[in-house]
């Protein structure tokens, strides 16, 4: 008889957790919250049952320690993104969040480095200084350099290498610590768009940032 209502209670909680997880009109961070309940309930009842406790219990319990943890995250990224695009209003800079729940900030050669060079632009420090702010030791940075078409690919793929690691040395004296970071650079390999204008090259000629939380990639 208990097996019988604890199926059924471990069914329901998931059917309704993983309906509002997929509702349109839920915003990203309450999104996140009902996955987070989601996951939570599906392992929550299977612990609950290997164990010998009622899935049903389980599945609610887990559920919401799931919902927190999700809101959690989103709440921190999000906090992130916002003060990112506050720092860099009316720059040009992209900030946005990947499928694979890493926010990413896109740096166009306006603000980033002139052409031809690696240091840094005044002008992108200020989205920098605020990027660094508040990395915990829990979050990890890459840092992608890229140019145009011009020029070989002998010059190209230092130059976008050391775009990088420019920014990663401006990081790290700001106190991200150098073992969460890493440095690609990427030379013309991955345009943005036609490099048959200027206009194009000109988006080409970027560097971009990803910021992942690692304590919630899956191992």
């Amino acid at each position: 008889m208990n097996r019988g209502f604890d199926s059924k209670g471990t069914a329901l909680v998931l059917a309704v957790a993983l309906a509002v997880a997929g509702c349109a009109s839920m915003d990203e961070r309450d999104r996140r919250t009902a996955t987070g309940a989601a996951v939570g309930a599906a392992a929550g009842a299977a612990i609950s049952s290997v164990t010998g406790g009622r899935a049903g219990t389980g599945a609610l319990i887990g559920g919401a320690l799931g919902a927190v943890a999700g809101n959690v995250w989103s709440r921190r990224m999000e906090e992130k993104q916002r003060a990112i695009e506050r720092a860099s209003a009316g720059t040009g800079v992209e900030v946005s969040r990947t499928e694979d729940n890493q926010l990413r900030v896109n740096v166009p050669s306006d603000i980033s480095f002139d052409v031809g060079r690696a240091d840094l632009k005044p002008a992108m420090r200020p989205m920098l200084d605020q990027f660094a702010a508040g990395i915990g030791r829990d979050m990890t940075v890459r840092i992608i350099g890229h140019t145009d078409s011009s020029g070989s690919d002998a010059i190209n793929g230092p130059l976008s290498l050391q775009r990088a690691q420019t920014v990663h040395d401006y990081l790290a004296a700001r106190g991200v610590p150098a073992a969460q970071m890493s440095v690609a650079g990427r030379g013309a390999r991955e345009p943005l768009a036609d490099n048959g204008s200027e206009q194009g090259r000109a988006r080409n000629r970027r560097v971009e940032l990803f910021l992942s939380d690692r304590a919630r990639q899956p191992g």
